[in-house]
């Protein structure tokens, strides 16, 4: 082929982006016309995008993952992208991700913030533009961090949704966020959380004290083939784990924490008595 261009996956995240699309429109044998039709876009874009002559899109990085069947897989094009536009996640949350959209089961711990999964998008904002406000992310990877965590929220919303069992620790509710009206939208979405038929909500309150066995963020995974994993996160490294070895543990502390916090009835009384504080 005359104009065939070589490809150096290792030159940039949007390289190796654009030597994959090629590497799998061949592998079916497609040419870019071909994939164009499928995908819904034209020729010259498929081309740039695996030249690096023009950015791939969210759209785009979608609708390759329908051509190639790898919707509802780990390595998706999506994810991919995320990864390019979000370099400020920490290392193994995009992985992390793919895996929690096809769980079974999830359980969250965290302290300091609501967590991801149930926050509001005002309140995710405002985190996002105080990193921004100190230097950590651009304003643009501010704006695809807000969207990342609301993709993947909407990912949970299925059919069959995963059991999800958040143990919040006082801190999260006690330390406000983007002042009084984005508190108190956050509190009214952590109390409907508590009422759906296939979550759990806890409070971890502070005079747990020494009974409370993680200091730090904790997620944990069951896969639909009961396999577990765990994803914790340092200030610096966020690291996955699927060694059973390690993984069980976690588990384990994670049920006595359960058995140790408030109850879900508590814990809501709890945040609509924070609520009323803040009307």
């Amino acid at each position: 082929m005359v104009n065939r261009k070589d490809l150096n996956p290792e030159a940039s995240p949007q390289a190796a982006f654009g030597a994959r699309i090629r590497r799998s429109r061949e592998a079916h044998g497609w040419t870019q016309e071909a994939l164009s039709t499928r995908m819904g876009v034209s020729s010259g874009h498929i081309s740039g995008v695996e030249t690096t002559r023009k950015s791939s899109s969210l759209r785009f990085a979608k609708a390759a993952d329908v051509v190639f069947g790898l919707v509802g897989t780990v390595d998706t094009f999506e994810r991919q992208w995320h990864e390019m536009h979000n370099g400020s996640l920490l290392e193994g949350y995009p992985e992390y991700v793919g895996y929690q959209s096809r769980a079974s089961e999830i359980r969250l711990f965290e302290t300091g913030v609501i967590p991801g999964l149930l926050q509001t998008r005002e309140y995710t904002r405002v985190l996002a533009d105080s990193a921004v406000q100190r230097g950590e992310v651009t304003p643009e990877q501010a704006a695809e961090r807000v969207e990342f965590l609301i993709e993947q929220q909407a990912q949970l919303v299925r059919t069959s949704p995963p059991l999800i069992f958040a143990v919040l620790d006082e801190s999260c509710i006690r330390t406000t966020i983007g002042g009084p009206a984005v508190m108190d939208a956050q509190f009214a979405r952590l109390i409907e959380f508590a009422r759906q038929a296939s979550t759990s909500l806890q409070i971890a309150p502070f005079a747990m004290g020494e009974k409370k066995p993680f200091r730090r963020l904790v997620y944990l995974l069951t896969l639909p083939d009961r396999s577990v994993m765990s994803y914790v996160e340092s200030q610096t490294q966020g690291s996955l784990d699927r060694e059973l070895t390690s993984v069980l543990p976690l588990v384990r502390a994670y049920h006595q924490l359960q058995i140790e916090a408030a109850s879900q009835a508590e814990s809501v009384a709890m945040i609509e008595q924070l609520r009323k504080g803040i009307a």
